[in-house]
């Protein structure tokens, strides 16, 4: 996971779609936490000198995948020939903030590297909802120049969720016809989504969410306003976080923490529910890039029926496996439903509908005599 660096010269001007919020950008970081195992991994495929051509960095949100890219893409820039390190004198992946590659990578102007992200619409003034075709063909050009000091050309894409099949298809072709020493480090939140073809030629690297030891350095080393958290805020962030940054910082600023209570309120009120309020959180849940409102909200939702089942069964009053069942039966349909809408990439206003509904169904259930 990211911890803050003091890399300078990326710009903030405009909205960048693989940043959250104010937080730091994967390629400031320069410290990673929690994920031991799979930096060792990449650095003995490094040190081997056998490195694939593509990577998979697959995880859920805020687990440090794309800090992960970054951190490799920046070794493998500063140091691209392994002959020169012994491999067992190496702790990891770092690289000085004052490497020349550093300071390139944190402000994007390195020569031999590219990302692909969703981009700035100047007409609109939006990001655009997905990765365009015309982006993948302008890495293909950088592919195929010589790369500077014989080094590696790296592509990071961050994320394979915002590729159309078109740009899908595009990356592919890249990918299966690449110029020697070229890297594809591809992020992607539910990687079983990515297309077969893609999948097939990579090589996986699967990061799970981090503990809450972990978690909680990382946001005591972001700054302020996150390193001035009380620590019973920070416990309980975590605690809701289910091991993802992104979440746990959303509870401390002003729109993730309204967007919480405003959920965590409509659950309170169960079996009554507003409908006008549940087709408004429907509405913003389908909106494009709302990726950390869907995972806030089944978060919330989990952790509701978790307090249910404890509360039912710890009440110490006949008829408890009836007063369990309603809410076991909808912890799996909800699961169900959710599977089911984010491999066929449905729209998400249906699944809000009928998990409040659900969720009241089996309020009521559980609580008739």
């Amino acid at each position: 996971m990211a911890a803050k660096s003091s890399a300078a010269g990326a710009s903030d001007e405009l909205p960048e779609s693989d940043r959250f919020d104010a937080a730091p950008h994967p390629r400031q970081t320069l410290q990673f936490f929690g994920h031991d195992d799979a930096e060792r991994e990449l650095f003995q495929l490094y040190a081997s000198g056998r490195m694939p051509q593509a990577f998979l960095i697959g995880g859920p949100e805020g687990a440090g995948k794309a800090t992960l890219a970054w951190r490799l893409a920046r070794y493998l820039l500063a140091y691209p020939d392994p002959a020169q390190f012994d491999a067992d004198a190496r702790a990891g992946l770092f690289v000085p903030e004052d490497h020349p590659a550093a300071r390139q990578t944190a402000s994007l102007s390195h020569p031999d590297l590219f990302l692909l992200r969703r981009a700035w619409n100047e007409k609109s003034k939006k990001l655009f909802s997905e990765i365009r075709v015309d982006d993948v063909r302008r890495a293909s050009h950088m592919f195929h120049r010589a790369a500077g000091r014989d080094g590696f050309r790296i592509c990071i894409v961050d994320s394979a969720e915002d590729l159309n099949l078109s740009c899908a298809n595009a990356l592919l072709k890249l990918i299966e016809e690449p110029p020697p020493r070229s890297i594809f480090l591809i992020v992607a939140h539910r990687p079983g989504r990515v297309i077969a073809t893609i999948r097939s030629r990579c090589r996986k690297i699967v990061l799970a969410p981090p503990g809450p030891d972990d978690l909680a350095r990382i946001v005591r080393s972001l700054g302020p306003p996150w390193s001035l958290a009380d620590d019973g805020d920070l416990s309980r962030a975590i605690t809701l976080g289910h091991g993802s940054l992104h979440t746990v910082l959303r509870r401390f600023s002003g729109q993730g923490l309204a967007f919480d209570t405003q959920v965590l309120r409509m659950l309170d009120l169960l079996p009554e529910i507003d409908w006008r309020e549940v087709h408004a959180l429907a509405d913003r849940i389908a909106l494009p890039g709302s990726d950390d409102d869907f995972e806030s909200m089944l978060g919330s939702v989990f952790d509701w029926l978790q307090g249910r089942v404890r509360d039912s069964a710890s009440s110490g009053e006949g008829g408890q496996v009836r007063r369990l069942a309603p809410y076991a039966e909808v912890w799996e349909r909800v699961n169900e439903a959710v599977r089911e809408t984010e491999t066929f990439n449905l729209d998400k206003r249906p699944l809000v509908m009928s998990i409040f509904s659900g969720l009241a169904a089996a309020s009521r259930t559980s609580a008739s005599p």
